[in-house]
This record gives structure tokens, C-alpha cells and sequence, in this order.
């Protein structure tokens, strides 16, 4: 599918902003190419990123130095068992005859790194319902607004003991999920090579937090998507509720996590239109996390990520 856009110079200006982000990020961050486009592209489309993956592949080296290529806060939660909601969101400190002073949690950032989300509990879990929709937290009746951009980078690991449920409200905020596993040979080669410059202190900031925002409004005001794209999103969506072997399938929220990522990747991509190909590359990056299949279809061994290849597979793609 082809489509004509007019390139404005505000578009171009978001792309190199983006680009220039990337490139900055892959001089500490190698062979992850495809996965730091994804991650940059749900930043510019104001989304939260859920990353599955064994211990020392880089997570947390991936959320610093995108909080440092453009000048952003970055704060870390470490998921355990005995973290209070206060000790996320912050809390008053009451002193007789004063006003209450507030202090404020790590979620207060632009970068918010919540790693081993799973290790927290259901209660705790919740104080990031707020935050990550409505871009506030509220403490004690008073609201307070978070620094933009605002972005939660989580990490969970795999099951066993210590480990909590994920509700799935709070799974659902998350627009998007990417899976890091170990390099291949060449790559870590070359990781090992340059050890003395993978930190993110390496970083050189290449953007402000402010440019970050107006690029992402930008995209959001100014990149084409087609009737035949949108479409497009909503039958894959649908086909993959409907699927035989899901018995609980993604939200109305994924499909316009869907159609808000295709229009910052498509920039990423020299594009000011979103064309079908973005769609298929980012779909199941945006609904495996947020599917439950049904216990005979994981007897069989079937994963979301399977299921949204089959779903890719059988929904018509449309054509120009």
C-alpha cells in the first residue's frame, strides 16, 4: 500500500530528533536494533513498555540511557515484597502547627524503571494505575502532576517463588512489550570488545525533554493513517479476541496503542503515513502481553506471540 504524503519540515525535524535518540542509545546498547526503534517510538506515542528477559542483558543500561540521550529524570523501583504504595508515589510529613510537606516518590521522573514488577504486591501494584493513564498521582486528596514525558520501563521475571500475580488492568497500561534475550556470537563479540564504553554515562544528550514532548504531539497531530490502515488494526484486534484459543483478548486500549505507535514508527521510518507493513511489525509487540490463552491452548504449548503470527497470517491486509 502506497500513499503520497507531504513531508513537512516539522515531521522531518521529529524524524532526526528520533533518529539522533536511536543511533545515541545503539552506541551503548548493541544488536538491539529493531527493539530500541519500538521503545522510541512508544516514548513519542506517550506508552509504557513491559520488557520480559533473563538477568544481565541490559535493561536497565536500556531505560538510563534513554532518560539520558535527552536530558531526562531517570528513577528506578526495585520490585520486592515489602514496598508501600507511599514508597512509590511519595508521602506528607506532618509536623504540628506547619503544613503538611510532600515528599515525593520515585515516580517522579521522565524514565521511571520499575524492575521485577512482579515482585511487588497487588496493593502496591495499583499506585501505578494513576500515573501511567492519567499522568498524575494523587496523595492524601491532592493531585500532582508528573514531569513530561513520562515514561515506565517494567521488568518482570519469570515464575517461581516471591513472585505476585500482574492484574490485568495494570498489564493493559503497558502499550507495549518487547522481549530481550541474549546476543548472538558476532554481537556479544563486539559487546565484549567495547566493555569499557557500555555506560550510559556514555550517552550524550542529544535532545530536552520539551522537544521530546512536542515531537510527540506532533506525530500525534500531523502523520496520515489511511481508513483501509485503521481497518486494518481494528480486524487484527478483533481476530485475535476471537481467536479459538484465546479466552481473554485484548482491550479497545490496544487498539489505539496500535494506531498511536504505527504513526510514531512510520516517522521513525522516513514516512509522515502509517502503511500496513508498520501495523504487522509492532502488532504483537502491543497485544501479546495483554492476552490470556485458554489452558488447553497452553497444554498445546501455544503462546500469544504464536497466535498473533497465525492472526497476521489469516487477516486480509489492505491494498493500495
Amino acid at each position: 500500500m502506497t500513499v503520497q504524503g507531504v513531508y513537512s519540515v516539522e515531521i522531518d525535524e521529529v524524524r532526526s530528533l528520533a533518529r539522533n535518540i536511536i543511533n545515541n542509545v545503539l552506541k551503548v546498547f548493541i544488536g538491539w536494533d529493531k527493539l530500541v526503534e519500538i521503545i522510541v517510538a512508544s516514548l513519542l506515542s506517550e506508552g509504557h513498555v513491559l520488557i520480559k528477559g533473563p538477568p544481565g542483558v541490559g535493561k536497565t543500561l536500556l531505560a538510563k540511557s534513554i532518560a539520558k540521550t535527552f536530558g531526562g529524570v531517570f528513577k528506578r523501583i526495585q520490585g520486592n515484597p515489602d514496598i508501600l504504595p507511599s514508597d512509590i508515589t511519595g508521602f506528607n510529613i506532618y509536623v504540628l502547627g506547619e503544613k503538611p510537606r510532600f515528599v515525593r516518590g520515585p515516580i517522579f521522573a521522565n524514565i521511571v524503571m520499575v524492575d521485577e514488577l512482579n515482585r511487588i504486591t497487588l496493593r502496591a501494584q495499583s499506585a501505578l494505575l494513576e500515573a501511567m493513564q492519567e499522568k498524575t498521582v494523587t496523595v492524601d486528596g491532592v493531585t500532582y502532576k508528573l514531569p513530561q514525558p513520562f515514561m515506565i520501563i517494567a521488568t518482570m521475571i519469570p515464575g517461581g517463588l516471591g513472585v505476585f500475580g500482574v492484574t490485568e488492568t495494570l498489564v493493559d497500561r503497558f502499550s507495549t512489550s518487547c522481549e530481550l534475550k541474549y546476543l548472538g556470537f558476532e554481537e556479544e563479540l563486539k559487546m565484549v570488545s567495547m566493555e569499557h564504553v557500555l555506560d550510559a554515562e556514555n550517552v550524550e544528550k542529544v535532545a530536552s525533554p520539551q522537544q521530546v514532548v512536542e515531537a510527540a504531539e506532533t506525530i500525534r497531530r500531523e502523520v496520515y493513517v489511511d481508513e483501509r490502515v485503521k481497518h486494518y488494526i481494528v480486524n487484527l484486534i478483533e481476530n485475535m479476541r476471537g481467536h479459538e484459543k484465546v479466552s481473554f483478548g485484548p482491550s479497545h486500549r490496544a487498539s489505539i496503542n496500535l494506531y498511536r505507535i504505527a504513526k510514531a514508527y512510520a516517522v521513525i521510518k522516513n514516512r509522515d503515513y502509517v502503511i500496513p507493513d508498520d501495523v504487522k511489525t509492532l502488532f504483537k509487540h502491543v497485544v501479546s502481553h495483554r492476552v490470556w490463552l485458554t489452558s488447553e491452548a497452553e497444554a498445546e504449548g501455544y503462546t500469544p506471540e504464536r497466535i498473533a503470527e497465525e492472526v497476521l497470517l489469516k487477516t486480509p491486509v489492505p491494498k493500495s
